[in-house]
């Protein structure tokens, strides 16, 4: 150990006239830790929500979505086995989408269809782990009723329940004297899904592709290809390979550029609350100069009497350096520590529950990412470092003959 080291222990005992100095240092450790803490189960808990967000809008969506620039795709099972060539994907199903009127006996509101494959579509899309009754495989026909599978929140706003009767009206029908007739059938409930983000649960309803042509009045082929990735962190390379394969006549996007103003604004939102809370790791750095400063001043004596003894000014300043460096370190590991921690009983205990109709989870949610903890940890030991230089450079300027002049 050298004597620089050694002498910044010292400095950090209380002894009986430095205990105020004392408490001030673990105030600032504490204030470290506490930022630290803070700063590790915040942002756990908000990339755990933006995870869950993510996975609830992709359960319902594809990963990638491709679609013709100039209509309707008229070779659908071409295209799909030209797509599932590509290295990275592992299923492709079609898909026809469109707007209608919904009624039931006793309300009635609009509608989003989407007319799937019943095949293919589970392979792509995870909606039949939420389906409260039924399946894609109850989307064909059996007893001469189209079938349609509701979102929870629409058949309790039309009171019907798995098995009832609703009433699909679309304006996609065919011209006459009067105007355009709308196309109108009657489906029976096949099934209910709950997805937990009402904006699905409440809109959107799902049929097979002949009822869907039946409706929009597609005579062929299908209005875009839901892909799904291998990896969703690649559907963007996947995307791009895609789009090549294809060529310039269609349009590929992955779930990033269909979501991006909203991944965007988390992603944006996560990067504030880092910076505000980082604010609470700057006021321990400031109980650090100050807790520093004291010392300098309660040690000028001392200061002087190494100086004396041969003491470079580069070696006062370790000292002061080396205890701000102890402070700021200790005060991380012990926030890391507890921040982790917390977040692990966090994750094992569902202590905080959340309302289903206003989060789309059920508990709070907690995702580690151990590069946000590194980045946390660096942040907070750098912070430190710089509070300690301006308490170190006014202890070097010392010099031992005003010090000792008194004395």
């Amino acid at each position: 150990m050298t004597f620089e080291w050694f002498v910044s222990l010292r400095y950090l005992r209380a002894k009986r006239k430095q205990k105020f100095i004392s408490l001030i240092s673990i105030i600032s450790v504490l204030g470290v830790a506490v930022g630290v803490m803070a700063l590790i189960v915040v942002l756990s808990v908000y990339t755990g929500f933006t995870e869950g967000l993510r996975d609830q809008i992709i359960g319902i969506n594809a990963h990638v979505l491709v679609q013709r620039f100039s209509g309707s795709i008229s070779r659908p099972s071409a295209v799909m086995k030209e797509i599932e060539s590509v290295p990275g994907v592992a299923a492709a199903t079609p898909l026809i989408y469109g707007q209608a009127l919904i009624s039931s006996g006793s309300s009635s509101t609009g509608v989003s269809l989407r007319g799937v494959d019943p095949a293919t579509a589970g392979r792509v899309i995870s909606i039949e782990q939420k389906m409260k009754g039924g399946g894609f495989q109850d989307l064909r026909s059996t007893d001469g009723l189209p079938a349609v599978i509701l979102g929870v929140e629409l058949a309790r706003q039309l009171r019907v329940a798995n098995g009832g009767k609703v009433r699909l009206i679309s304006p996609n029908g065919p011209l006459s004297p009067m105007g355009i007739l709308p196309r109108v059938l009657t489906c029976r409930v096949a099934g209910l899904f709950e997805t937990g983000m009402f904006e699905y649960d409440s809109t959107m309803a799902f049929i097979n592709l002949d009822t869907a042509r039946t409706l929009t009045g597609l005579s062929h082929g299908v209005h875009g290809i839901e892909v799904r990735v291998q990896d969703i962190d690649a559907a963007d390379r996947v995307a791009v390979t895609i789009g090549r394969r294809l060529g310039r006549e269609y349009s590929v996007r992955d779930w990033m550029q269909i979501n991006k103003n909203l991944f965007a604004a988390l992603k944006l939102e996560k990067v504030g609350i880092f910076i505000a809370l980082d604010l609470i790791i700057l006021v321990a750095a400031l109980n650090i100069i100050s807790a520093l400063v004291m010392v300098v001043m309660e040690k000028k004596r001392d200061i002087a009497i190494l100086k004396s003894m041969g003491a470079t000014s580069k070696s006062i300043i370790r000292i002061f350096f080396y205890q701000g460096m102890i402070i700021g370190i200790v005060g991380t590991v012990l926030g890391v520590l507890s921040g982790l921690g917390l977040c692990a009983l966090l994750q094992h205990y569902p202590i905080i529950e959340l309302p289903r109709n206003v989060y789309p989870m059920s508990t709070m949610p907690i995702k580690v990412v151990p590069l946000d903890v590194a980045v946390i940890a660096v942040s907070a030991v750098f912070i430190t470092l710089i509070a300690t230089l301006y308490p170190s450079w006014q202890a070097s300027r010392v010099r031992p003959a005003e010090a000792l002049s008194y004395e």
